[in-house]
């Protein structure tokens, strides 16, 4: 959002601009038997930016009763009350810390969440969300507000040199969410207090560690982070003692830094200025996502925002021979040979970026069409922590505090929601000690490092191209050694009046990178959770990579995906491909339902219902699969599983998708994070058995099963 809503009117039927503020409920006269109990909170109206341009000044409203935690100015709610012994502490409330606890409160994890700013990012910062980011929010309820928020990215144009070097479809994705979608972070951190005030959760705002340590006991009922909190506002500490502490406190981690964890990488010599505003231009691609490049000047970064606003990312030269320092020199050649003929970054003002981003334009030109809505100049960093978490693993690393990159590919917030998804259901479980923290625990680490490692990597290769930078790309094999090398980066000598190899180069990176930056290839290592495959495996998509999401049929009136069925912060999706019930899939299917009924099985001596979520994918559509789950033992089937039904033709159908056996059949883990954890025949259901064994702490409560519609529960 990029400026106070507008009021607006439905009349007709439909949204159209209105008059004053229909929103307020005022108080009535005293006595007025027709008083509205409800009365609207307090609003305030607060700038997004602190520079502005000469065409005024931009504020967006706010609603601090809702969204300032424990800053309301209504006081704090009679049902607050923070216990100074929790699960898990959260420190950070931006997107990694929210994501975090939006999954733990599904969980039902004790926990608390603080924050050193007084209330959520107004303005600025992130601004769009892949299709994996926008899956995983799926499973948790809350994707459709955030995909309709702003526009999604369909057309790429760049151009070099004043001239159109490519104008093409934008990459897009299996996902039903297909591509890039824009939403501000601050829009996105308001989605997630309001989240967590539903849960009756609220940030603890002004608030910081002073200090924390890790006591020795190790056991799954301790608490051994005992962390000294601090608010800033009035200066009192408090003690909380936690079974686990969450470090999402930005790329200066308080935490990183008292767990002396290296934050190994590069800073560049590469600034941006960053603008969001309405523009005036004769650019022909002006609101298309993109970039403009100058042999001569650098590059700059288009992102079209709601309501005709744009987010515009403009290199900046700081040099002493650079525009913006001959700018100064001819304005006020005194003044500037006083400051000692350098440019501080941070000096640099709107009206300079602008104009330097009119040198890349050229022979286009902008102008401001609009207040700013935000403005701030950014070095680029590219660093992964050498670890995401404490030997122990009690402490943990997540967002900006594990890793920092350059906004090309939008990994910043992207990177934040997969680390989010991976530790939230692994610290949920340990904390509620159904899983092993000595085999669980150190999973998180292994697979998100190496992810974002990758990502500096992709990230950076195309942020030199726009750039048209040689500064040397932060290398981490040396660091890494236990895990199989990175692949090699894409190296770009720039180029001037060659546009042959400019498009060779995109040719290649978006032939070899496009999946990734849509979030949807990454995929996880062998370990206790991603085992290797065996020769003969029972489907085609790998072991740690995305699990597949086709489109399937819940009933005669009901379509959709099958992640629809897969949801849940931290259930466990064991995905039963079936066939048509019939033939060599019969006795299988019996043996299943047998182990199912089994105490001593994975199922229910792990906690059957409560904690797995069985989902049978069957060719039949429901009318024949009615009686056919009715006899032979396979009850049991009907009774724990989501029954869906894979009507559609042979080469789009969900077997098709995940390539099964109609013989075999095969039974898919998928993880609460939507990876594949591993699949099997159905007829190796012990070797689940063995796989869950591994790192799931068994139910000391006998498993008892419960029957729903369809399966439901």
């Amino acid at each position: 959002m990029a400026t106070s809503l507008l009021p607006s009117t439905f009349h007709n039927g439909y949204r159209q601009p209105g008059k004053g503020t229909p929103w307020v409920v005022e108080s009535k006269e005293i006595g007025d038997d027709d008083e509205p109990h409800w009365i609207t909170p307090p609003s305030s109206e607060v700038l997004s930016s602190t520079v502005h341009n000469s065409l005024g000044l931009n504020t967006l409203r706010t609603w601090p009763t809702i969204y300032d935690g424990t800053n309301s100015p209504h006081g704090i709610p009679k049902w607050w009350k923070p216990s100074e012994e929790v699960d898990v502490l959260i420190c950070g409330a931006g997107p990694a810390g929210l994501q975090i606890a939006c999954s733990l409160a599904r969980q039902g994890v004790n926990f608390r969440i603080i924050d050193k700013a007084a209330q959520p990012l107004i303005a600025g910062r992130a601004d769009g969300v892949q299709p994996r980011f926008l899956e995983t929010l799926h499973s948790w309820g809350l994707a459709t507000e955030v995909h309709e928020e702003g526009p999604l990215i369909e057309r790429t144009a760049i151009y070099k040199d004043g001239k159109k070097l490519m104008f093409n479809t934008s990459h897009q994705s299996d996902s039903r969410y297909r591509g890039l979608h824009i939403i501000t972070q601050g829009q996105l951190e308001r989605i997630y207090v309001r989240d967590l005030l539903r849960h009756r959760i609220l940030v603890e705002r002004e608030t910081s560690i002073a200090d924390f340590e890790v006591k020795p006991d190790q056991s799954p009922s301790s608490h051994p982070v005992v962390i000294k909190l601090r608010n800033e506002k009035t200066g009192m500490e408090e003690t909380v003692r936690s079974k686990f502490l969450v470090g999402s406190d930005g790329g200066a981690s308080m935490v990183r830094k008292k767990l002396q964890i290296p934050f190994d990488g590069v800073s560049t010599d590469i600034y941006w200025g960053i603008l969001d505003c309405k523009f005036e231009s004769n650019y022909p691609h002006a609101w298309v996502f993109g970039s403009v490049i100058s042999s001569k000047h650098g590059g700059c970064v288009i992102i079209p925002r709601e309501d005709g606003y744009i987010r515009l990312y403009t290199q900046l030269d700081t040099s002493t021979t650079g525009t913006i320092a001959q700018s100064r020199q001819a304005k006020n050649s005194a003044e500037f040979q006083e400051s000692g003929g350098h440019v501080d970054a941070h000096s640099v003002t709107a009206d300079e970026v602008l104009q330097q981003a009119n040198k890349i334009f050229a022979p286009y030109e902008l102008k401001f069409a609009a207040p700013l809505s935000w403005f701030t100049v950014w070095k680029i960093s590219e660093r992964v922590a050498r670890s995401f978490s404490s030997p122990d693993c009690r402490v943990h690393l997540a967002g900006d505090a594990a890793h920092i990159h350059s906004v090309m590919g939008a990994f910043g917030l992207n990177a934040s929601i997969m680390d989010s998804a991976n530790l939230a259901w692994k610290i949920g479980m340990c904390a509620q000690n159904k899983a092993k923290l000595s085999t669980l625990g150190p999973t998180y680490d292994s697979e998100r490092r190496y992810h974002a490692n990758r990502i500096i990597h992709v990230s950076g290769s195309y942020l030199r191209f726009i750039c048209n930078s040689t500064f040397p790309l932060a290398e981490f094999n040396h660091v890494n050694k236990e895990w199989p090398p990175l692949p090699e980066p894409q190296k770009y000598q720039p180029t001037a009046g060659k546009p042959e190899e400019d498009l060779e180069f995109l040719k290649t990176f978006f032939g070899n990178n496009g999946p990734f930056l849509l979030g949807i290839d990454a995929d996880y290592a062998p370990s206790v959770l991603v085992p290797h495959e065996s020769a003969a495996a029972a489907i085609a998509p790998r072991n740690g990579v995305r699990a597949p999401n086709p489109r399937v049929c819940f009933d005669m009136e009901k379509t959709g995906y099958l992640y629809d069925v897969l949801t849940g912060a931290a259930r466990l999706h064991i995905v039963i491909f079936a066939s048509d019930l019939q033939g060599p899939m019969r006795d299988k299917l019996k043996r299943l339902a047998a182990a199912m009924s089994n105490p001593l099985s994975f199922f229910r001596r792990f906690g059957g219902l409560a904690r797995f979520n069985p989902v049978l994918i069957t060719k039949c559509v429901s009318y024949e699969a009615e009686p056919l789950l009715m006899s032979d033992g396979l009850q049991v089937l009907k009774d724990n599983c989501t029954v869906i039904y894979d009507d559609r033709a042979p080469d789009e159908d969900a077997h098709t998708c995940y390539e099964v056996d109609h013989a075999k059949g095969a039974i898919v883990f998928v993880r609460p994070d939507l990876w594949i954890g591993t699949s099997v025949f159905l007829d190796q259901v012990d070797e689940l058995d063995k796989y869950f064994e591994a790192w799931l702490v068994p139910d000391e409560e006998k498993s008892t099963t419960t029957n729903g519609i369809n399966g439901h529960v």
